[in-house]
């Protein structure tokens, strides 16, 4: 797969000012719906039960600030085994790969309802974390690995049994294009504890909207659901294993940016925008 893609070349020059500027109207965009959607979404969400509430803070606003993306900064998407998505009212395991915020954004207006494992401080972003809070994710103190591996187990099989998915990126943190991080056991061993069934998700999304500067990059972020399976009879390394090498080769298959060899060590992997 060549480097010579313009997201690829995006890595190494500096983009163009068409680019900087449908990013700067999508960020204008993005804090207008964030402020009009705010007040509506916090009053009307409080007198919801849970699953439409859900959807109602997280779902509309997710799918207002992807219009934006599309239509302003021209980043579109395109979905592979949307088939896979479940519907049956079983809740099922999400394991997702983690390059930006995007996917932060698309998925809820793909699968719903659902609840991600989140570091505790986004609780305390004004607006964004208050929001967050009101759908009840699974907030985890990620400097207690033992504590918070625990807390995933126990609070996410109680949402799977209520019918709500649990979305978790393995890798912890956001990794860019071309890099990887080693998978870690959470979300392999909620499944395999709670029995419950597993979709994975790959994507690119760090090709076009990069975690290390503000500029989107025009195009197209493709993202492939795999069939969902049965993980009741397979082990937390199995399921790890597993979701690590599809999550891997499917990222391969559809990036721009060929996989350099390197794998990302630290807890955070840099900025996010």
């Amino acid at each position: 797969m060549s480097n010579s893609s313009p997201s690829a070349m995006n890595t190494v020059t500096s983009p163009p000012f068409s680019h900087k500027l449908r990013s700067a109207l999508f960020y204008i965009w993005l804090a207008l719906m964030t402020i009009i959607w705010f007040i509506p979404s916090m009053l009307v969400g409080a007198l919801l039960p849970l699953k439409t509430r859900n959807f109602w803070i997280m779902g509309i606003y997710c799918r207002l600030c992807m219009f934006g993306l599309r239509w302003v900064a021209g980043v579109r998407c395109e979905v592979e085994g949307a088939e896979n998505i479940p519907r049956n009212g079983r809740g099922h395991v999400i394991l997702s790969k983690h390059q930006s915020t995007w996917e932060t954004f698309m998925l809820p207006t793909l699968i719903y309802p659902h609840v991600q494992v989140v570091k505790k401080e986004l609780a305390y972003l004004p607006l964004f974390g208050w929001a967050l809070s009101m759908i009840r994710p699974i907030f985890i103190d990620r400097s207690k690995k033992a504590n918070a591996l625990k807390q995933v187990v126990q609070q996410g099989s109680e949402k799977l049994d209520s019918g709500i998915h649990v979305l978790v990126f393995p890798e912890g943190s956001r990794i860019p294009s071309g890099k990887r991080k080693v998978f870690s056991k959470g979300g392999a061993m909620l499944a395999s504890k709670s029995g419950a069934p597993v979709i994975m998700v790959a994507h690119n999304s760090g090709d076009h909207w990069p975690n290390t500067s503000w500029v989107k990059s025009p195009g197209v972020i493709k993202v492939v659901f795999s069939q969902p399976f049965e993980s009741e009879g397979m082990s937390t390394a199995e399921l790890n294993a597993k979701n690590e090498q599809w999550i891997n080769d499917n990222v391969e298959r559809i990036s721009e940016v060929p996989f350099s060899g390197e794998y990302v060590e630290a807890a955070t992997s840099g900025k996010r925008f």
